[in-house]
């Protein structure tokens, strides 16, 4: 699934889930290696443990940042989920 960010240095975010898990995940744009650290760290992350972590998280004075972008477009997959 691909998602359009707001609000971060990051514009997009493409990721894969299996079974309610996290397979995969890439940024485009933002911070190369911090990206990548996250990417690595939640890959193999049940979904609704990578939101719980990641919510709410802020970058500098701005509301959201890449992680917190991430919890949102995975909440977006599960919304998306219950509807098909």
């Amino acid at each position: 699934m691909k998602y359009k960010t707001s609000g971060t240095c990051s514009s997009s975010i493409d990721f894969e889930i299996e079974d309610n898990t996290i397979q995969s995940v890439a940024f485009t744009g933002g911070c190369n290696g911090n990206l990548q650290g996250i990417s690595s760290l939640v890959r193999g992350m049940n979904i609704d443990d990578a939101i719980s972590k990641l919510k709410g998280i802020k970058c500098g004075m701005k509301s959201t940042s890449c992680p917190d972008q991430l919890a949102k477009a995975l909440e977006a997959y599960k919304q998306e989920q219950t509807r098909a």
